[in-house]
């Protein structure tokens, strides 16, 4: 497991192509958050050889340096080993749920497909039937009892036939 320790700045290496990324309003809120409650999240640092290289955390190393600290808490990580952003206990819940979603999705998606699948092989039989009744000669104004109304005048029609009012 790792341990935190504390890197003097000046000994910590920051790549070119990381410098361009600062925000200046970010490292003055983190600067504003050390002052109040002090450096919650340690920075990730590799060896190069004699120097510390900064692997994550630019904003909170800016910041210090903004206030004038000599150290920095950080983590040593292997030079070989990726690493992956540590993530917020709420950012590990938004993540926890996108992933339910996601599968909830899937599950959805395969059971939708599975009765498109029944429906498909059942539906010639429910159009013969359906064209059955089409095809049979009724009254202009009423419809076979066993039909769909196809609009809402011969539903209402309909409704009136049998006794009911609107």
């Amino acid at each position: 497991m790792l341990k935190c320790k504390s890197f003097r700045i000046a000994e910590i290496y920051v790549p070119a192509k990381r410098r361009g990324n600062a925000n200046p309003d970010v490292i003055l809120e983190i600067a504003e958050s050390i002052l109040e409650i002090g450096q919650q999240t340690p920075i990730l640092v590799r060896r190069d050889g004699d120097r510390l290289v900064l692997v994550e955390g630019l904003h909170r190393l800016e910041a210090c340096k903004a206030l004038g600290e000599e150290t920095i808490l950080g983590f040593s990580v292997p030079a070989q080993v990726r690493h992956q952003r540590a993530m917020s206990p709420y950012e590990a819940e938004v993540e926890a749920l996108r992933q339910k979603t996601d599968r909830l999705k899937q599950l959805r998606l395969a059971k939708e497909a599975a009765e498109r699948s029944s429906t498909a092989s059942a539906k010639p039989v429910e159009e013969a039937s359906t064209t059955e009744i089409r095809e049979r000669p009724s009254r202009p104004g009423r419809m076979s009892s066993r039909s769909k109304p196809a609009t809402l005048l011969e539903w209402l029609a309909n409704r009136e036939h049998d006794g009911f009012r609107s």
